[in-house]
């Protein structure tokens, strides 16, 4: 029986990069998967508008698009579509971010040997041997080196990498929502990472390509880098640190309406 599985692309203002990550979805990438659901978090340029010209060139009943009722942040919108594939029954959620950074062929052999059946997750992985980086500074590049080794020592399992923008998860993993007090920004990855070693998650790490060009940052490199060793280090000395709320702004859930060309004026 064929396994049921939703990709997500979350997107915010990716207006130059969005019809480019969506023309990844090949004929070989679709037959592996049931529903894509691009996530548009409020986009403020025309992130929405480029989706839909793009939709209507190439039409497919699998591609839909939504917009979360408010800003989620990229955690939010990650608790969205992880609640979304739970609620409709998928066995698997793989995300893929919508700037073009990376790229989902890179999980054809993942979905070809089935290899998420073996595991509670695969995450993409950006600095281990097999990966191939493109534009990426040396400089970031030892910072997430050293950044996995801290938390490798803190969760005592090899870490390749905290947050990459290509994940597949298994949907009995996710069921009883232990990550929805997690941060509703960037910082969301790390808390799961933490939480596979609390929870006892099969997690395995897959080398995958990763670039960067005309893409631009939504992370504030120090703020996040103080806030991420803080979290480690609570975790730490307390592993039960991870079950508090992380969130600025608790919600009780995370909603997203479908959009159509009449919502937008162009």
């Amino acid at each position: 029986m064929k396994d049921k599985i939703l990709l997500f692309i979350p997107a915010y203002n990716c207006e130059k990069q969005i019809t480019r990550v969506l023309s990844q979805l090949d004929e070989k990438v679709l037959s592996n998967l049931e529903e894509v659901l691009v996530v548009d978090n409020r986009s403020t340029d025309r992130t929405r508008e480029e989706v839909l010209s793009w939709l209507s060139q190439n039409k497919s009943d699998k591609i839909s698009l939504v917009m979360n009722d408010e800003n989620y942040g990229l955690g939010g919108s990650q608790k969205m579509a992880f609640q979304y594939a739970v609620d409709n029954g998928f066995d698997y959620v793989c995300m893929l971010h919508g700037d073009d950074q990376g790229d989902i062929h890179d999980f054809l052999p993942v979905f070809k040997s089935r290899l998420y059946k073996k595991h509670d997750c695969v995450l993409g992985a950006r600095f281990m041997r097999g990966s191939r980086l493109q534009g990426y500074s040396l400089f970031r590049t030892f910072g997430n080196i050293v950044y996995d080794f801290i938390f490798a020592v803190v969760t005592r399992r090899r870490i390749y990498d905290l947050g990459s923008g290509l994940n597949l998860y298994s949907t009995r993993m996710l069921r009883d929502g232990f990550y929805k007090k997690f941060p509703d920004n960037l910082m969301f990855n790390y808390a799961m990472i933490l939480a596979s070693h609390y929870y006892q998650h099969d997690i395995v790490f897959y080398p995958v390509s990763w670039r960067e060009d005309d893409q631009v940052s939504n992370v504030k490199m120090a703020s996040q880098a103080v806030k991420v060793l803080k979290m480690a280090f609570e975790y730490f000395a307390d592993n039960k640190s991870i079950r508090q709320e992380y969130r600025d702004i608790p919600r009780e859930s995370y909603t997203c309406k479908r959009v159509e060309d009449e919502d937008i004026m162009v």
